[in-house]
């Protein structure tokens, strides 16, 4: 019965957080009413406030929540670098996914709302970064380490190639509709394709190692 229970409170959790997560991004902290999630929830605002002490803790909740997407970059980062043996291919196959989940538009909306209330919550700013894009970064530095080891990339700081990488790739595209706004639009699927792969030669020019600099491997 009790777990019975625990799940039925698990799922009311679920349907709040669902219902409040568009608000938050359309309305911003301040512009978001608990009256507004508990109707689009369809529950009481009773019924919110059990789940959730007060507004600022739904939240800190929904924020947090979304750092578990980046699950799936990790893994398709060690997938596609792992066991590479084509350096140039696996790496333009990763940037063009990275760049789709990255400027993926409700992303991009959450991203503008962790900045626009940095100040407010410098805390869960500072942990949606460190649980997010830190870590990616942090799986992409060790997939860069491994190359290394095995002679395909010639870098004594993985972490910076990482970041280098990273920066190559989404710099432009995802600063410009962060002030543009409008997710992708600005961009056809061949102008991503053109940036990734421009990411890509601009990095293996820097970091490839020499050896592996020929075709098939580079």
């Amino acid at each position: 019965m009790a777990a019975e229970e625990d799940t039925r409170t698990a799922r009311k959790r679920r349907q709040i957080m669902e219902a409040a997560r568009p608000v938050f991004l359309r309305n911003g902290y301040v512009g978001t009413s608990m009256d507004e999630v508990a109707a689009l929830a369809a529950v009481s605002k009773q019924t919110v406030y059990k789940h959730f002490t007060d507004k600022e803790q739904l939240f800190t909740s929904i924020i947090l929540d979304t750092t578990g997407q980046v699950e799936g970059l990790t893994k398709m980062i060690t997938v596609a670098l792992d066991d590479s043996e084509n350096l140039r291919e696996d790496l333009g196959e990763l940037a063009r996914r990275f760049l789709d989940q990255l400027m993926a538009p409700d992303l991009l909306r959450l991203r503008r709302l962790v900045i626009a209330e940095a100040d407010r919550f410098p805390d869960l700013g500072r942990t949606w970064y460190e649980q997010g894009f830190e870590r990616s970064l942090e799986t992409m530095a060790t997939a860069f380490r491994r190359l290394a080891e095995r002679g395909l990339l010639h870098t004594d700081d993985p972490r910076l190639a990482a970041e280098h990488f990273v920066g190559l790739l989404l710099w432009v595209p995802v600063n410009k509709v962060m002030f543009w706004g409008g997710g992708t639009r600005h961009y056809t699927e061949a102008d991503l394709e053109h940036l990734s792969q421009a990411a890509v030669t601009a990095f293996l020019r820097a970091y490839a190692a020499p050896e592996a600099a020929t075709p098939g491997t580079a």
